[in-house]
């Protein structure tokens, strides 16, 4: 029985560009995972957007005197092109500046505030008398009261990493022009987390037995040492959703409160793309709905605590708010199979330093399936990975290359040559070939499951291993030496190996997807095991922006095993990957820290 599937990821900040821990940490876990659910014929939905809103944004965009609009939606054009580009297959990547986003963030809010999770509560804030107006957060820097740090931010201290509490900055200073703030009153609207804490609690603990342990330490162990309590929900802040209550004209809701919320937001977006207004429900409402979050492990809080809290804080009360009517429970977290960070030759990812490996930038050079491969086998699901350029060029030339690649380009090719584009007959198989055939079918089974666990690592070296093993056969039987003896025996290994082949495509497709459709044509079949991407523009009473969409109705893949057979047409091939030379290693470390190439090229 198919099941239904929610892929929710995390949004990226609409305020700077996206680099390949981005990319790992979140967007291309959740792309592997959905594209093998709807290769098994499961009912999907990978939802995300652009977080839109929040102080950095509203920071940069003083900075380039320009609009918050436009800092936001310069770079949502970049995530747009760069998703494709990766055949990241959003159902929808939309953003959280839309009419939609803010009325269903109301009403959570109005739930929440109605069910009694809310409260009002006056609270010290840093405000400049020459701006006239509250700071938030981040327009106030200082001192570090915990390690010294003469730059932390006040909510923040990136050198110490630890959460500060405003009031205790030292030598506080305005971001925006160097004047010494002070503390006011203001008045703002709390999550009762406190309240919830049994709830959240019972959740956590329902989800012991799988959870990763970083997830389940950052979550229920903060829970068990340090309780829950209030969090402020709203801010002195005019760029954002703004708070549905009479004479609150000058806060909006706090970008934390509202962001996660655009998981719901984009799936009723998405159902009302298509016509089907209630087909969100399926996913929210039906309890037996598996919902996955893939994020960082820096956001595991705001998913694995505070999200699952407003979800269970609102039942009873959002349908009423949104005007549905329908009041069913909603569903809460199946898995946040959150990641560790990715580093770059030792080094902390550093966007400000330029210590990056920047996606766009990346794929004017390279193309996207090896950097597929590349971030998922070092991909650092359980700790902290290292992203090394001579390391990627050994993967790339070793193993995508070499034991992939060569292995069905130099076997199409022979077999073209030989049979002349037309699988040859295998007489009775002999046990050799029936125990390679078996071990590669077995490979549904096992890659699958590492899949649905997100082990993707250990999923994509199985397959890669099952590679190894076709290899291997090849190496014993030798056909291109039978063939000269006996054709008849060389015509059985070559149809066992592009039977294998055939199923190590499907194997292959959820991380390599371009490569795996191009090998499905050279194989002569018709058709695309994916779905299409492309992009669309929505206006509404909030503004213009652009989505990208996924449609499925063109797919054609199945995860299952190769039904090729004798007398099968198939294309003359092309190798599949380009094998680099060494020296991209000593030009790509000549790049980092230097600047972001194509971001800069692009704007100028």
């Amino acid at each position: 029985m198919a099941e239904t599937i929610l892929a929710a990821v995390a949004w990226p900040y609409g305020n700077s560009e996206i680099h390949v821990g981005n990319l790992v940490g979140s967007y291309l876990p959740a792309d592997i995972f959905a594209r093998y659910h709807r290769l098994k014929g499961n009912r999907v939905l990978m939802v995300s957007g652009t977080d839109s809103h929040g102080t950095p944004i509203t920071v940069r965009a003083e900075d380039e005197n320009v609009e918050p609009m436009e800092i936001y939606q310069r770079f949502h054009q970049g995530f747009l092109e760069l998703f494709q580009k990766m055949g990241l297959t959003y159902d929808l990547f939309t953003s959280t500046h839309t009419e939609n986003h803010f009325k269903v963030s109301q009403a959570m809010f109005n739930a929440l505030l109605k069910n009694g999770f809310m409260y009002k509560e006056t609270q010290k804030q840093w405000y400049s008398i020459s701006q006239e107006r509250f700071l938030p957060d981040r327009y106030v820097e200082g001192t570090c009261y915990i390690c010294g740090f003469k730059n932390a931010r006040s909510d923040q201290c990136d050198q110490c990493g630890n959460l500060l509490d405003p009031t205790q900055l030292i030598e506080p200073r305005t971001k925006t022009d160097g004047s010494t703030p002070e503390l006011r009153d203001t008045e703002h609207y709390f999550l009762d987390l406190g309240t919830l804490q049994d709830d959240i609690t019972k959740f956590l603990t329902d989800r012991e037995s799988y959870w990763r342990p970083n997830v389940l330490r950052q979550s229920l162990g903060k829970i068990n040492t340090e309780g829950l309590r209030g969090r402020p929900i709203t801010r002195d802040l005019q760029w954002g959703v703004p708070v549905p209550v009479e004479g609150w004209d000058d806060k909006c809701l706090y970008v934390w409160f509202e962001a996660v919320i655009g998981y719901l937001s984009a799936s009723i977006e998405w159902s009302q793309i298509h016509g089907q207004p209630d087909a969100w429900r399926d996913w929210w409402k039906n309890q037996t709905a598996k919902t996955l979050y893939f994020i960082g492990k820096d956001n595991i809080p705001f998913h694995a605590i505070i999200w699952p809290a407003e979800l269970a804080g609102a039942d009873g009360s959002f349908d009423t708010f949104f005007n549905d009517g329908k009041e069913e429970a909603f569903v809460l977290p199946y898995d946040v199979p959150a990641n560790e960070f990715l580093n770059l030759e030792g080094k902390k990812i550093s966007g400000s330093r330029n210590w990056a490996v920047w996606g766009l930038d990346f794929l004017t050079r390279y193309d996207p399936d090896p950097l597929r491969y590349y971030l998922t086998s070092v991909m650092p699901e359980t700790r902290d990975a290292d992203w090394d350029w001579n390391e990627f060029f050994h993967r790339n030339n070793d193993e995508l290359v070499a034991t992939w690649g060569n292995l069905a380009n130099r076997l199409l090719s022979f077999a073209y040559k030989h049979w002349e584009g037309v699988v040859p007959d295998p007489g009775i198989l002999s046990e050799a070939d029936q125990a390679l055939l078996s071990a590669v079918e077995k490979g549904f089974e096992v890659v699958g499951a590492e899949i649905e666990a997100v082990r993707l690592r250990s999923a994509l070296d199985e397959a890669m291993r099952l590679a190894s093993e076709v290899n291997k056969y090849l190496d014993v039987v030798a056909p291109w030496k039978q063939v000269k003896e006996d054709k008849a025996a060389a015509g059985r290994s070559i149809f066992v190996a592009m039977k294998a082949i055939d199923s190590l495509k499907t194997l292959f497709a959820p991380f390599l997807p371009f490569t795996c459709q191009r090998l499905h044509h050279y194989l002569g079949y018709e058709g695309n095991l994916f779905g299409r991407q492309y992009t669309q523009k929505f206006q509404d009473a909030v503004g213009e922006h652009s989505a990208l969409l996924y449609d499925p109705s063109a797919a054609t893949g199945r995860w299952e095993k190769s039904d090729l057979q004798s007398g099968h047409f198939f294309q003359q091939p092309e190798p599949l990957f380009t094998k680099l030379d060494a020296s991209i290693v000593e030009d790509e470390r000549s790049r980092l820290g230097y600047r972001n190439y194509y971001y800069n090229e692009r704007l100028a």
